[in-house]
């Protein structure tokens, strides 16, 4: 039971914290632009500024275009809490590495169908891109966690990952881990629409991917979906932490390893988003046919840390 509360309370951290990862990233880029920029709790108001509107709904829509939000909102509270975030025992073995990536497609799906039942061309020109993108980030997110389950001889159990990573020491840094973490990082850029694959700051026709399956969006539903987006960035960066550099997470219930726990992955997660203010405020956005040479590249890097497993 207390194993159980603690995955809760790890889910209702994560819901909790992902608007603060995305106004320190606002912050901290609007800081490298010589802006002054909003502070750092904008993103909870204008959440809910958006739950108190009404909604307005093309007539061409379906009933799945009302649908698609609380789908992609309970997609992203499933991960939630298969994700460890500051304890390792987690809701086994429901936390599987298969089950992470397919919630992780059908998310990815729910915003394409979204995307296309508003009727919009803004909205069909992204969700092709999304799809056109996903056919490369789909196999480098599951090649690059299923090196992880290699390396650390747990099976595909989430769970099991970081502990027995804690237990390998010093000799989990090898050139697997580092090749497996380069890939998962160029995946979590890509899969959030992130520079230089996307730009979430635009609304430009020509460059959007993931502001155009929004536009048709109003209100609670644009809450929803644009609060399942920031969830989604947070969960990649407490996989990131946890599941390739977990050391400082708790593998025990003990209340200080909690809190040692909880401070370790707090500092992580504001590392992550400073980092990915620097990376987009160093690079622009590439041309929309180069981005399936970066993600061949993270399905590369994945595919050696695989091999170099079996050879070193």
């Amino acid at each position: 039971m207390m194993s159980i509360l603690v995955s809760a309370i790890q889910a209702v951290f994560l819901i909790a914290v992902s608007p603060l990862i995305t106004g320190i990233v606002k912050k901290v880029k609007a800081l490298m632009q010589h802006r002054r920029g909003a502070d750092i709790l904008q993103p909870y108001r204008d959440l809910a500024k958006l739950l108190r509107k009404d909604e307005t709904v093309s007539e061409s829509t379906s009933f799945l275009f009302r649908v698609i939000p609380f789908v992609c909102m309970a997609a992203m509270t499933l991960l939630a809490f298969m994700t460890p975030v500051f304890f390792t025992g987690i809701l086994a073995p429901y936390g599987d590495i298969v089950t992470l990536v397919y919630l992780f497609t059908l998310y990815r799906f729910c915003m394409v169908l979204g995307g296309l039942e508003g009727g919009s061309v803004f909205g069909g020109m992204g969700s092709s891109r999304e799809m056109m993108m996903s056919v490369l980030i789909e196999p480098a997110l599951l090649l690059a966690l299923m090196s992880m389950c290699v390396l650390s001889n747990g099976g595909t159990d989430i769970s099991s990952i970081p502990t027995l990573l804690i237990a390998l020491g010093s000799a989990a840094f090898c050139p697997a881990l580092l090749l497996a973490a380069a890939s998962f990082a160029i995946t979590l850029v890509a899969e959030n629409a992130r520079i230089p694959f996307d730009n979430p700051a635009t609304h430009l026709e020509l460059t959007m991917i993931h502001e155009g399956m929004l536009l048709e969006y109003s209100g609670r539903g644009l809450a929803l979906m644009e609060l399942s987006s920031e969830m989604r960035l947070t969960i990649f960066m407490t996989m990131l932490g946890t599941m390739f550099f977990p050391w400082g997470i708790s593998t025990t219930l003990e209340g200080l390893d909690l809190l040692v726990g909880l401070v370790a992955i707090l500092v992580k997660l504001v590392v992550f988003a400073f980092l990915l203010a620097v990376l987009e405020s160093s690079i622009s956005k590439s041309r929309l046919f180069k981005t399936p040479n970066m993600l061949t590249a993270s399905f590369v890097l994945a595919l050696l840390a695989i091999i170099s497993l079996y050879i070193l």
